[in-house]
């Protein structure tokens, strides 16, 4: 399965911008916070697994 890291950008109400950090990229991925940890604020580092976020320690 693919795995992905991502950083918090900004949260905007229901949702937020991600940015990829295992690969060189500018575009932003704007994810529904329904589907991330409850715990996210900007700048946290995040996983993407088994098609879920977590976040990274």
């Amino acid at each position: 399965m693919n795995r992905f890291e991502y950083v918090v950008e900004s949260i905007d109400g229901d949702y937020a911008n991600l940015r990829r950090t295992d690969v060189e990229t500018e575009e932003l991925k704007l994810v529904a916070r329904a589907l991330l940890p409850p715990e996210i604020a900007e700048g946290t580092k995040l996983l993407y697994e088994w098609m879920q976020y977590s976040v990274m320690e």
